[in-house]
């Protein structure tokens, strides 16, 4: 699966970091969500899709599921 966070519509709530904070971080500057790779390992899809469902700015977009 492939894991794309688009930066402009990234609000900053961190939602995604506290699901998958083996998959997602923030910058410290701006709060916005990066990755720690596109490629997500199988076991954590399940949480990547939660962060991908709960995220307020709907700025996480998954390919391959």
């Amino acid at each position: 699966m492939k894991i794309t966070i688009d930066e402009g519509k990234c609000v900053g709530a961190g939602q995604c970091v506290l699901i998958a904070p083996d998959v997602f971080d923030q910058r410290d500057e701006d709060g916005v969500a990066v990755l720690f790779s596109e490629e997500t390992p199988e076991h954590e899809r399940p949480r990547v899709r939660e962060a991908a469902r709960v995220c307020p700015a709907a700025a996480i977009a998954m390919d391959g599921r």
